[in-house]
């Protein structure tokens, strides 16, 4: 079997790497930390499951036996994190591959995709109303909403792409 670089990732690994909550949930920490031992990445963990600080030690230990053989294994042999097994550090490789798949949404924001949804139908629900002839709109005109519209959608491209390639 060829080995596979971070670089060449299929959207098939990908989707398998991100398809577990735990090797999601590490990657977001490590997003968030140079580096973290595999005991404070299993302890994260474990908090996050059961929303409780400090979590059972059944789930720290479950979460610590799970990373370990499992979960930082795959995720070091594809070189979306590097692993160090004598000091038991984890840290995140170049992960954009993986990243840009993972887009997390606080509850109650709207994810990228809702955004720009949002906004065409924003740009359509105006033309419509310039077609209808409201009158304020339709002395602003189609073209200059369109404009507006379109300057926006351009506006947040950009934002979002310099957000995404900040994050890495």
């Amino acid at each position: 079997m060829a080995t596979t670089s971070k670089s060449s990732l299929s959207e098939t690994h990908i989707h398998e790497v991100l398809s577990n909550e735990r090797r999601r949930m590490a990657i977001e920490l490590l997003q968030d930390h140079d580096q973290l031992s595999l005991r404070d990445l299993s302890e994260r963990i474990a908090e996050l499951e059961t929303g409780e600080s400090p979590p059972p030690r059944n789930i720290r230990q479950s979460a610590y036996v799970s990373l370990q053989q499992t979960h930082i294994p795959k995720l070091d042999e594809l070189d979306i994190v590097s692993y160090d097994d004598e000091s038991k550090l984890v840290s995140l490789a170049q992960a954009g591959d993986v990243t840009v798949y993972m887009e997390v949404v606080p509850e109650g924001e709207l994810s990228w995709s809702e955004y720009y949804a949002t906004l065409a139908g924003l740009g359509i629900v105006l033309m419509i109303a310039v077609a209808a002839n409201v009158p304020l709109l339709t002395n602003i005109g189609a073209p200059v909403l369109g404009s507006v519209v379109f300057s926006v959608f351009g506006a947040s491209a950009i934002y979002q792409r310099w957000a995404q390639h900040s994050q890495q």
